[in-house]
């Protein structure tokens, strides 16, 4: 009969060492699965795209750096039945085009809430009794009528930096408003009201929104701009304006008066406004402006198309894009816009859009001494006084560094695009914001 071999220690020791790298293997297998699950949800939860709001947009674009974390004492995170709440946004609710009829009930964590393209009508406070952290409400493309906003129903948001209420059927100017709000969008409504203090309390605000409404001139004859002292970006275009509307901060640096009725500029009346960066006026009724109107020293687009001007005014030094289309400019005399040429400050126009206006020869060479960045000056088709569309020999001019060959064929692309849609809009005036910040840091 056999003696059972007693293991020795060493072999002990084997057996051990395996058994416990058998228990490792299996907790690491369930970990990983666990973490592999994990981010599977955070994949699915970033394919998630909202759909497109390109439908309007305003002329000038502001980007806010946004705020995403959670109050610290939250406990429990929840979301409306109604919406969906990101896993990797947790501060964010998506309620839009979902056919809303009323607003849901906010959770107290949200901060940016989107209720954009739905049928909602009514902005009432029972919506909103746990919301107290909200920084961005989108109550934009729904059928909200001033009446049906409780009153006082915003003010509660002290943190609240951002209100869109565009494309709605508001009559009035929303009111009373947080101090704390900086970009207020209520362009295509149905405005024609504006209380004379309504807007004292924005101290804050950078970017107003008025566009495609029913302003008048008496509404801004109270000087009710001029207290917003941090405001940048004012937008009027297309409503029932006939003058420049009066008193504006000197912070502003875009204004937008475009499909208005206004026939003339007073004197100085941008003496008072040195941060412009793009003047916009097309599509009204101006004649004769003063030869110094524009002589802003950061100017850098100016748009003064489809009006009635039958000469041109002095060039600033810094303005680079200027539309000047679809007026009764006969001649175009190069020494009266540019009437010195200092080669230690050199003007920086590059653009020039002259089209259906009614010249009848091109510009004069001394342009490109005057001005040596320009590199474009689409002279389109004419008009004779018969009204009659004619062609200068030169309809296009073109100039480019023989060094910028790389970049020709990106600027002639640019350029007929420019010239296909008959618009200035391809022009990106939040180039010159990037530029600046870029040249400060």
């Amino acid at each position: 009969m056999k003696s059972k071999k007693v293991p020795s220690g060493e072999e002990v020791r084997q057996k051990k060492t395996v058994g416990f790298l058998s228990q490792v293997c299996v907790l690491l297998f369930f970990f990983g699965g666990e973490v592999y699950c994990q981010y599977e949800t955070d994949q699915w939860a970033e394919d998630y795209v909202q759909e497109p709001d390109d439908a309007y947009q305003p002329e000038f674009q502001f980007h806010q750096n946004v705020d995403y974390r959670i109050p610290f004492h939250q406990n429990t995170l929840v979301c409306a039945n109604e919406c969906f709440c990101p896993p990797n946004f947790l501060s964010s609710m998506y309620c839009d085009n979902r056919k809303l009829k009323i607003i849901p009930s906010i959770p107290m964590h949200i901060q940016q809430l989107y209720l954009q393209f739905n049928e909602i009508e009514a902005v009432t406070e029972s919506s909103f009794i746990n919301a107290t952290h909200l920084k961005e409400i989108n109550l934009s493309h729904n059928k909200i009528k001033s009446q049906k906003i409780d009153y006082g129903v915003f003010t509660k948001f002290s943190n609240l930096l951002q209100l869109h209420l565009e494309h709605n059927n508001l009559e009035e100017f929303p009111f009373p408003l947080p101090k704390s709000l900086e970009r207020l969008l209520l362009g295509h409504n149905e405005i024609f009201r504006l209380q004379t203090n309504a807007m004292d309390g924005l101290i804050n605000l950078t970017m107003l929104d008025l566009c495609y409404n029913h302003l008048h001139d008496s509404m801004f004859k109270e000087n009710i701009l001029c207290k917003m002292e941090k405001l940048m970006q004012l937008n009027l275009c297309s409503n029932r304006l006939e003058s420049m509307p009066s008193s504006l901060p000197s912070s502003l640096m875009y204004l937008s008066l475009e499909n208005n009725s206004i026939s003339s500029i007073p004197e100085n009346y941008f003496k008072e406004l040195p941060e412009l960066r793009a003047v916009r006026m097309s599509h009204n009724k101006l004649q004769d402006i003063p030869y110094n109107i524009f002589n802003i020293s950061n100017l850098r687009e100016l748009n003064v198309g489809h009006n009635e001007l039958k000469q041109l005014f002095y060039i600033p030094r810094n303005l680079e894009h200027l539309y000047i289309e679809n007026n009764e400019i006969e001649n175009i005399n190069a020494t009266v816009i540019c009437p010195t040429v200092d080669p230690l400050q050199y003007y920086h126009l590059t653009y020039i859009r002259v089209d259906q206006n009614r010249l009848k020869e091109p510009i004069n060479s001394y342009i490109l001494f005057c001005f040596p960045h320009m590199h474009s000056i689409y002279y389109g088709e004419q008009r004779n006084t018969n009204g009659q569309t004619i062609h200068l020999k030169t309809q296009v001019f073109r100039r480019y560094q023989e060094d910028d060959s790389d970049e020709h064929d990106d600027q002639q692309n640019n350029f007929e695009s420019q010239e296909q849609e008959g618009t200035e809009e391809n022009f990106d005036l939040h180039y010159y914001e990037i530029q600046e910040w870029q040249e400060n840091i």
